[in-house]
């Protein structure tokens, strides 16, 4: 619980910062219907983020149900942690990190917070940004800091992938690769990825962290209409029913 309020009153100060105008947030422009985008975010979150956050309010069943993933692949390739007795968590477990808050603490000095309400709490475009927005800081404990987070305490974990950033006003090395977009940072040392291959990568990562922060959101949506539709026509019933119950006495 602790955790979770902390995450929350750091959300709810970033989101501040973000709507006063002082922060220029990128469009994610992210599609909350594509399988395809889903299931890499999936992947990617897995593979690159799930070792220190935990999605502790999701479990990887009701994941694979709604990406259409079959379960054994998920049990295979998705699941890295271990409970208590050391055994594999099973497809009904809960998304919880593989880091011990023991360790968490000597490492990083605070527990990193559970990301599973992150994109409610923020937005698909805070996300996309401060994913983007990771550059060389030498005055860092990590190295790196970010334009969307100021003295942010989380390293860039998707180096490999999109390389290393600087600001266009720093001096770190060959700066003659592509700009990698509108942050004002400059592409110095290149990943595996081209700049266009991370900036899909990371529009399906978040497009996977907005579906974990809701999962039934397109299904709500999707009645929305149906709802409506009833709600008028059993007004206009009742309407025409009062007046024929009640056109004696008037």
């Amino acid at each position: 619980m602790k955790s979770l309020i902390l995450t929350l009153l750091l959300t709810f100060s970033g989101s501040l910062l973000a709507s006063s105008g002082s922060i220029k947030l990128d469009k994610a422009n992210i599609a909350p219907e594509n399988q395809e985008s889903l299931q890499n975010g999936f992947k990617i979150f897995s593979n690159y983020c799930l070792s220190c956050h935990s999605l502790a309010y999701s479990r990887y069943n009701r994941v694979a149900k709604d990406l259409g993933i079959p379960e054994e692949l998920v049990e295979e390739h998705m699941i890295f942690t271990r409970d208590n007795k050391g055994e594999v968590a099973k497809i009904g477990s809960l998304m919880k990190t593989a880091m011990s808050e023991l360790y968490a603490n000597q490492a990083f000095g605070t527990v990193p917070p559970d990301l599973t309400l992150e994109g409610r709490a923020r937005s698909a475009d805070w996300l996309y940004s401060y994913l983007r927005g990771f550059y060389l800081d030498d005055s860092r404990p990590f190295g790196v800091n970010n334009t969307v987070f100021p003295d942010v305490g989380m390293p860039q974990v998707l180096w490999e992938l999109q390389g290393w950033q600087a600001k266009a006003d720093d001096d770190h090395g060959n700066a003659d690769h592509a700009d990698s977009g509108e942050s004002g940072l400059t592409l110095v040392e290149p990943g595996s990825m081209t700049p266009a291959q991370y900036v899909r990568t990371v529009r399906d990562l978040v497009n996977f962290m907005m579906y974990v922060a809701e999962p039934a959101k397109l299904k709500r949506q999707s009645l929305g209409w149906p709802v409506l539709l009833f709600v008028l026509l059993f007004t206009a019933l009742a309407y025409f029913m009062k007046k024929e119950f009640w056109k004696d006495i008037h």
